[in-house]
């Protein structure tokens, strides 16, 4: 089961233009004092809860399968969602949940068994 999972992420992404809107070193648009320390956007012609596209980091590894998945919840927003972690490296992967660990948000970090990748 857990490889079917993955393996459905895969189809997705593969399936799906990679949008970068949010690039390494780029600024948030609203909190300025924000800046992204990886490649950020989303998967063009999904969905996700907010209604936007699925949210993807995009690490440095040259292998862009999905390798991990973080799950966000959000206080002020009062939301929760999933963010794809496409060809990350340990340090982004930790570097991305240290994002979604501050002030009201809350997240975990979910990796994919290594014989899975």
């Amino acid at each position: 089961m857990k490889q079917a999972f993955w393996s459905r992420l895969d189809e997705l992404v593969a399936a799906s233009k990679i949008q970068i809107d949010r690039p390494k070193g780029a600024a948030h648009p609203r909190y300025p004092s924000f800046v992204y320390p990886i490649d950020y956007g989303y998967l063009e012609d999904t969905r996700s809860p907010d209604g936007g596209g699925i949210d993807i980091w995009v690490g440095s590894l040259p292998d862009k399968k999905v390798n991990a998945i973080v799950c966000t919840v959000d206080r002020v927003k009062r939301d929760s969602e999933v963010k794809l972690l496409i060809g990350c490296t340990a340090q982004e992967k930790q570097q991305i949940l240290g994002v979604h660990n501050t002030g009201l948000q809350a997240a975990i970090l979910i990796e994919r068994p290594t014989e899975e990748c």
